[in-house]
């Protein structure tokens, strides 16, 4: 049977009675996927009560994927306004998120937050950023460097590289300016 327990005064949250310890009760949820889940399920709670604030339409869905929760809004027309150019807000909107669910669960989340499809979409533009490099490196034989990245999307760029024979990527510089270089091998 769920339970109902007081968040607030205007938010009221049903969850399992097993699935979250009751106050006072100082053990956690079980499982590394369970704690993912719960991690997802404070960033659904937290990113709702946003999406009520700026009255803006948007369906959350959660995820656990690669050992992190995924959390993506989809939907109303005003969400490519929490991406921002390049997708700065939705950084931003992430690491609130982060210490939001940090706040109520004590540890540091990795969770990973998609709005309106955004971080799906420059996932394979990297990708193919990425391939396209490298087979220019290998036909060249000529080090590329690519424009300042986040880490995600360097990530993105070193994975897709890896997957290029005769070429490997690093990382130079520092944070907002670090890039990805692609090296002939």
């Amino acid at each position: 049977m769920p339970e109902t327990v007081q968040e607030s005064e205007k938010a009221t949250v049903e969850v399992e009675s097993e699935d979250v310890p009751a106050e006072g009760d100082d053990r956690s949820p079980g499982s590394a996927e369970e704690q993912l889940v719960h991690e997802g399920d404070i960033a659904g709670d937290y990113l709702e009560s946003l999406l009520d604030i700026l009255d803006y339409d948007g369906d959350i869905d959660l995820d656990v994927e690669a050992s992190r929760a995924i959390v993506s809004i989809e939907g109303g027309e005003d969400l490519e306004k929490l991406v921002g150019p390049r997708g700065t807000v939705l950084e931003a909107l992430q690491e609130l998120t982060r210490l939001a669910v940090q706040q109520e669960t004590g540890t540091r989340s990795r969770l990973m937050l998609d709005i309106a499809g955004w971080r799906a979409d420059r996932r394979e533009e990297l990708r193919d950023l990425g391939r396209a490099t490298a087979e220019k490196v290998v036909s060249s034989g000529e080090r590329v460097r690519l424009q300042p990245m986040t880490p995600f999307e360097r990530k993105v760029v070193h994975d897709a590289v890896a997957s290029v024979k005769g070429v490997h990527s690093e990382s130079e510089g520092e944070d907002p300016r670090r890039r990805v270089v692609v090296f002939p091998q």
